[in-house]
């Protein structure tokens, strides 16, 4: 593989220590675990959050975190190359892993060659009807957030959290710049002051072997 000849020992060390990962996350005790850390605890896609402090934790002494900035972007981490850390549910009707911004994105590969991206595979368990997880994060936190607030107000209904994570694979992909007409663009829409927000670009994993990738299985 392209990667293999590229970062040979490097990335075969970070697939080993990823291999350590947990499989099983608790939503009580990953959050408790993340307030401890003082760690985006009290985000509702607390799983997302997890996986990444937990690669934080396994990779932080071979890593920089976070990565370049370019602009306004920050990635995640840097080994040699830019990666960005992902989850995403698994039983789920889209396929597809919104990533980075696309100019971002573009000048870091034009910098280094590559881009990689790390991606959790996770089996999730959602709250119950009475949302008591939810209630629970909430009173943790101190009450709601501006945002819960907002939507309140707006009368909108709120999604159901995630209790449970199971990691089944992570995936370890390197794109180049030939891949980018590969890949979908993820338009954001407008900020709050009517600007629109830039374009991310987005893989959709039903063509992973389309690009140079790793597959570690849980």
């Amino acid at each position: 593989m392209m990667c293999q000849m590229m970062f040979g020992q490097s990335l075969d060390e970070i697939k080993q220590r990823l291999k350590t990962l947990p499989k099983k996350w608790d939503g009580r005790e990953s959050i408790l675990e993340l307030k401890e850390a003082d760690y985006n605890w009290r985000q509702m896609e607390w799983w997302a959050f997890y996986f990444e402090y937990k690669c934080w934790l396994l990779l932080r002494d071979i890593c920089e975190f976070p990565g370049d900035r370019i602009n306004k972007v920050s990635f995640d981490m840097k080994y040699h190359i830019n990666f960005d850390i992902k989850a995403k549910a698994i039983k789920s009707d889209e396929h597809k892993v919104i990533l980075n911004d696309t100019e971002a994105m573009e000048i870091a590969m034009k910098k280094h060659g590559f881009h990689g991206e790390i991606i959790a595979l996770c089996d999730v368990e959602y709250n119950d009807e009475d949302r008591t997880f939810q209630k629970w994060h909430t009173e943790l936190k101190g009450g709601l957030s501006d945002y819960e607030k907002g939507r309140i107000q707006r009368t909108s209904s709120s999604r159901y959290r995630k209790v449970r994570a199971e990691l089944c694979e992570v995936l370890i992909v390197i794109l180049t710049e030939k891949n980018l007409t590969n890949l979908d663009v993820y338009k954001q829409g407008r900020n709050a002051n009517g600007r629109p927000r830039p374009p991310k670009y987005m893989i959709n994993l039903e063509n992973i072997n389309m690009y140079d990738h790793t597959i570690i299985r849980y």
